[in-house]
């Protein structure tokens, strides 16, 4: 077991937090919730359709529409949405004292991200909602120790500058609470502090002053390629000074092609531990999962999201 892994689910037994997983459908989830039960990691509640409770769902379905009726959402659209698992177990995390939810081996991101973002508080001091993994590679010296924030990986397709210094500032944060780390945070590009021209260019150095801007105290920096945000030698040869370049451990990626796109391939040919996605910028916790996740994955997803919760109380 990777250390970073050992590390989370040690933490969130010494707390354990009730985490709800809507998709008893799959046996992946029904495994990982047996295990998380047994090792107590967590308080898991594996919903299905024959344990939500009818006055809970007329419950949430009068909130739901309450809320969503100057959308033009009709208390019958509401009351159908609270007969979906994922949208009462979202609920449930905002009005019924859950503290967090997993889902994502059977519903796409999209539909995790749309019933968080419906059901959940925003968290107005990001004000972007996004996604990062804890990306965990063995016999590396780069980042801090081999492990590494990937963000955005699964939410936002083309972020603007002021997302991805958004992005940068809630990858920073999740970091230093949830791994005790430092946070170095790199934003990617194919330039190196001028190196190349465009907008794409453009666009990180935006992203890196407006992070600046907003004063968050993290050690932000950018635009770099990769091999400058990593490695000590080449960051000396391709700029001048940065507390960040050649020590990143949060890489910022300029679009969501290249994030999820590096993250698969760190977690195939280095045969990295990634973790998550984990959904940035809500109040309440809430993990998404890849469809095509193990039962590892579940459980370390859901450790993360026992750790969140606990840093909230």
């Amino acid at each position: 077991m990777h250390k970073i892994v050992k590390n989370l689910r040690e933490q969130a037994k010494k707390n354990p937090r009730k985490i709800v997983f809507p998709e008893a459908n799959d046996e992946r989830i029904i495994e990982a919730v047996e295990y998380i039960n047994k090792e107590k990691i967590a308080n898991a509640l594996l919903l299905t359709h024959d344990n939500l409770e009818v006055e809970k769902q007329e419950k949430y379905a009068n909130i739901f529409h309450e809320r969503k009726k100057v959308k033009g959402i009709s208390f019958e659209e509401a009351r159908e949405l609270m007969e979906n698992p994922l949208y009462y177990g979202a609920m449930m995390v905002k009005y019924d004292g859950v503290d967090g939810f997993v889902a994502g081996a059977r519903y796409t991101t999209s539909s995790v991200i749309k019933a968080a973002l419906n059901c959940l508080d925003l968290d107005k001091t990001v004000g972007t909602i996004s996604s990062c993994f804890i990306i965990d590679v063995p016999n590396c010296l780069y980042g801090e120790g081999g492990t590494f924030i990937y963000a955005d990986c699964g939410v936002i397709p083309y972020p603007s500058s002021e997302q991805l210094a958004n992005i940068s500032i809630s990858s920073a944060r999740f970091a230093k609470e949830v791994l005790k780390i430092i946070p170095r945070v790199a934003l990617l590009s194919f330039s190196t502090k001028g190196s190349a021209k465009g907008r794409w260019v453009d666009k990180m150095k935006d992203a890196v002053e407006i992070a600046k801007s907003k004063n968050s105290g993290f050690m932000i920096d950018g635009e770099l390629q990769g091999d400058s945000a990593l490695d000590p030698k080449v960051a000396s040869r391709k700029l001048d000074k940065s507390d960040v370049a050649g020590a990143a451990n949060v890489l910022v990626f300029p679009n969501l092609d290249a994030g999820n796109i590096c993250y698969k391939l760190t977690q195939r040919l280095a045969k990295a531990r990634a973790i998550g996605p984990i959904i940035l910028g809500t109040k309440q916790p809430c993990s998404d999962l890849s469809r095509g996740c193990e039962v590892d994955d579940i459980i370390d997803c859901a450790a993360v999201t026992v750790v969140r919760a606990q840093n909230k109380s």
